[in-house]
């Protein structure tokens, strides 16, 4: 697939500096606010799936002069090379992506910010390369077990084949209008689903066009987004395939709940909101939710397809405190998937505070 997205120079806050960085791996798209020469901290951010590092631009221009302020595009979003992603290594393609970029920039340590999906990668970096998180901020953070196909605050896996999650759960009239570039207000448009799932409505900005642009920025495909998909025998008929963005969180082949065995545990701060409709207990996105309101007919029912209870298993993971490891949580009201964008103030008083680590 030839690589045609842009995030487009207007799209730029002033103060932000957007450059490409060359790794081993592939060549990244980065957005930087400088500090000052006496730099006190470097907090690198890390976007979630359909989006890119042009929705951190607030928060990065809101921290002090004496912080750096790093934000990478994962492969295939904002301005980062398409690649395919190996779904079969769970969120280790981005993560190892990240770890090679910063690399590439000499940072050897830094405060991680991850949102959404950038979460899970960031959990992912922290097993893999836990020397350069000096701690870790996850945003509204799949669950630590993946999204969908498990059940209970143990993350216990529904089915042997990860029925309903993966690739083929992808609305394919979304796939063809992000393809497409479409910018318009229909039910299904990039722009309508920030404005209902992103964010809790009415919630807006001056700056949802320049999230739409970001949106945009998602490269499709079976490499991509979303992914390939498998048949199978157990409802609601399909299985996760091994590309591609949503494939990488099917419980079979992502799992960060190891971080709670890590010997050296940085802080953690859990941000999130109770309006999420996207990671949630009651989550609009999980295939066994939408079973058991009737959306999706056949539903085997609540012994089958329970809904999965995703901020359920966060707090499960909260073994990590009683491990050692120190874990703030920050339930924001009033507030949907992005607290960053919904409730500035109070997400940056929390990671100033999470700085002091």
């Amino acid at each position: 697939m030839s690589d045609t997205r842009t995030a487009g120079t207007g799209n730029i806050f002033d103060g932000i500096t957007a450059r490409s960085v060359l790794t081993p791996r592939l060549r990244a798209g980065v957005l930087e606010r400088s500090a000052t020469a006496t730099s006190t901290a470097t907090i690198v951010f890390v976007h979630g799936n359909v989006s890119s590092s042009l929705f951190w631009q607030p928060l990065m221009l809101a921290l002090p002069a004496s912080v750096r302020a790093l934000a990478i595009d994962l492969r295939g979003f904002g301005t980062s090379a398409t690649l395919p992603v190996d779904a079969t290594r769970g969120l280790a393609d981005y993560s190892d992506d990240v770890a090679a970029v910063l690399a590439e920039l000499g940072v050897d340590r830094a405060h991680l910010v991850g949102w959404s999906m950038g979460g899970g990668v960031t959990m992912q970096l922290l097993l893999d390369h836990p020397a350069l998180v000096q701690t870790l901020t996850l945003v509204a953070p799949v669950s630590p077990y993946g999204f969908g196909g498990t059940g209970g605050a143990d993350g216990h896996r529904l089915s042997i084949d990860d029925a309903g999650t993966g690739g083929g759960g992808a609305n394919p009239d979304f796939v063809a209008r992000l393809l497409s570039g479409d910018r318009g207000f229909d039910p299904t448009s990039p722009r309508t689903v920030y404005q209902t799932t992103y964010v809790k409505p009415p919630f807006s900005s001056e700056h949802d066009d320049v999230w739409v642009e970001s949106m945009l920025t998602t490269a499709t495909g079976i490499g991509n987004y979303p992914g390939d998909s498998a048949f199978s025998e157990n409802w609601p008929g399909f299985a996760p395939g091994g590309s591609g963005v949503l494939n990488t969180m099917s419980p079979g082949h992502f799992n960060t709940t190891g971080i709670v065995d890590l010997a050296e545990k940085p802080a953690i701060l859990w941000i999130h909101g109770t309006d999420d409709v996207i990671v949630s207990d009651t989550s609009f996105f999980d295939l066994n939710y939408l079973g058991q309101l009737g959306v999706i007919p056949g539903w085997p029912g609540v012994d089958v397809a329970p809904p999965q209870p995703m901020i359920q298993q966060t707090r499960a993971v909260g073994a990590y405190h009683e491990a050692g490891g120190e874990v703030t949580e920050l339930e924001l009201a009033e507030c949907g998937h992005s607290p960053h964008l919904e409730h500035p103030a109070a997400f940056l008083e929390a990671l100033l505070a999470q700085l002091e680590h």
